[in-house]
């Protein structure tokens, strides 16, 4: 988040920050990511809508789909449909994603989502390559004392990183 902010500032964007993640689980890491993104965007005097906590809208939506391309997809999609609309509602003419700093992130498919939803919901989707920002972010991150996730946020992501911990140790 760190890098993509500052850039899109430094660009002369207008920007807004939306922290919609129904997919995060358990709670407490919810509230240790909304904090830690609190304490930075007030570091910038940076506004941000937090939605109330929902993990209903991901679950509802995602369903079944334990397979990460699939729940991906689905979670992504979720998400930013709900960035275009607020984006849309609120008069601004693009919509984004702090995603696109992250290597881990499929980038293709981030961006047929993107361009898929812009064209749905009439508001442009900014597509910018922000993973050159990813390590120094990090650094910058460590730095402020920030709370840096281990894992994207959802409960099968947590899963699976339990599960090669747990397989490591057995090996």
């Amino acid at each position: 988040m760190i890098y993509p902010l500052e850039q899109l500032l430094k660009d002369g964007c207008e920007v807004k920050g939306l922290f919609y993640n129904p997919n995060i689980h358990s709670f407490l890491e919810f509230n240790n990511r909304k904090q830690a993104l609190i304490n930075f965007s007030e570091s910038l005097n940076f506004e941000i809508d937090i939605p109330e906590y929902d993990p209903s809208d991901f679950f509802g939506y995602t369903g079944d789909s334990w397979l990460k391309s699939s729940r991906c997809f689905f979670c992504w999609n979720l998400r930013l449909k709900k960035t275009a609309k607020l984006a849309k509602e609120k008069g601004f003419s693009h919509f984004s994603t702090t995603l696109l700093v992250s290597p881990y992130q499929d980038h293709q498919m981030l961006k047929e989502i993107g361009f898929t939803i812009a064209r749905q919901e009439g508001v442009d989707f900014y597509y910018q390559d922000f993973r050159v920002g990813f390590s120094p972010a990090q650094a910058r991150a460590r730095e402020k004392g920030l709370y840096m996730q281990k894992y994207c946020g959802c409960i099968y992501s947590e899963i699976e990183r339990s599960k090669e911990k747990i397989n490591a140790r057995i090996r």
